[in-house]
């Protein structure tokens, strides 16, 4: 139980620097590229959510890859609205959170497939632990660069980082994930 309770906590917390690096664009910014073979920040969620509704939809008996969906059409920037985008990428979490909390630990050892290659249940979430915050640094790293004003950090600020460490000294010593002070934070 402590793994999914501690996976879930990072996932949290990516999904919410995902969502504060949208937040500060204006919502044209998100479906802008840079060039004809780059993803725009829409395309990358598109992608995520895709992937998760895919992965995470009656995950325990089939194919993580299911029938419908179209991954390559995921990049296509055809989305008309920031109201739209933030739907789908609302719907691709909830489905994965609700698998997520389905979960009992003794699943976690359970093999399932994506693309008939079978993981055990552990891998396949590290697997997206791995995937899900790749793409979000994507959408951070753009947004920073599209962004017309000043950054809103989301994580230690640049020439903060002892005043940062002062604090968290400043602490007794405990057993905590670090996400909970960095989810308080960024709310």
């Amino acid at each position: 139980m402590a793994y999914l309770q501690s996976v879930r906590k990072q996932f949290e917390y990516y999904k919410m620097i995902g969502e504060k690096a949208m937040a500060q664009l204006e919502p044209e910014q998100l479906f802008v590229t840079t060039k004809e073979d780059a993803n725009s920040i829409a395309s990358i969620v598109k992608h995520l959510s895709g992937n998760m509704l895919s992965r995470w939809t009656d995950f325990l008996t089939t194919d993580g890859e299911k029938e419908w969906r179209n991954r390559d059409a995921e990049f296509e920037n055809d989305w008309q609205s920031k109201e739209e985008l933030m739907a789908i990428w609302d719907k691709g979490w909830a489905c994965f959170f609700d698998a997520l909390d389905s979960l009992q630990p003794e699943q976690l050892s359970q093999i399932i497939y994506i693309r008939n290659e079978g993981h055990k249940v552990l891998e396949a979430l590290n697997r997206q632990l791995a995937h899900y915050p790749y793409h979000i640094g994507q959408i951070v790293f753009y947004a920073k660069q599209l962004k017309k004003t000043d950054w809103d950090t989301l994580s230690i600020a640049k020439n903060k980082s002892d005043s940062y460490n002062e604090q968290k000294f400043a602490q007794e010593k405990g057993i905590r994930n670090f996400t909970d002070d960095e989810l308080k934070r960024l709310k």
